[in-house]
């Protein structure tokens, strides 16, 4: 089975590895206390703490075995890769929205650690895929369902 390669920096190489160790030293031991003691209320074919327990360990073995093949099929951007002078995965890119001015600061990250939330975008994404390769200065239209953005990138940065 040909598996993806999936893009990490360091930060997101680190919580992850951080996460594993949690669901397999915390987690797997709080849910098998969990099913023991459902286990010691009797009759299981209709106990739904014994459910919940069993459902939540299946969802905790699932992420664990989806951690360990995103770690072991990735590639990790150091810093020392990471070049100002175009974007590229790692960057930290400012970029300018042409038709009202305001300024965002994007974070280029790969799909795995991508969190609109804290403006880390997916080097997949329309607006990633469009800056990837640029340079300062460079406008990038960008096509949305509302139609199509146009960005300056103002400042690319580590």
């Amino acid at each position: 089975m040909n598996d993806k390669e999936t893009i990490l920096t360091q930060a997101g190489l680190k919580k992850y590895e951080d996460e594993l160790e949690t669901l397999k030293s915390v987690k797997r031991r709080e849910v098998a206390e969990r099913i023991k003691v459902a286990i010691g209320y009797g009759d299981i074919s209709e106990n739904s703490e014994y459910e919940d327990a069993k459902n939540e360990q299946a969802f905790i073995e699932g992420r664990i075995i989806t951690l360990e093949k995103m770690l072991r099929n990735a590639r990790i951007i150091n810093n020392d890769e990471i070049g100002i002078d175009v974007v590229s995965v790692g960057c930290i890119v400012v970029v300018e929205d042409l038709e009202f001015g305001d300024q965002t600061e994007y974070s280029i990250v790969g799909t795995a650690e991508a969190d609109p939330f804290e403006n880390k975008i997916s080097n997949e994404s329309p607006l990633g895929k469009a800056m990837l390769g640029k340079d300062k200065g460079t406008v990038v239209e960008v096509n949305v369902p509302a139609g199509n953005i146009q960005y300056k990138i103002v400042d690319i940065k580590k």
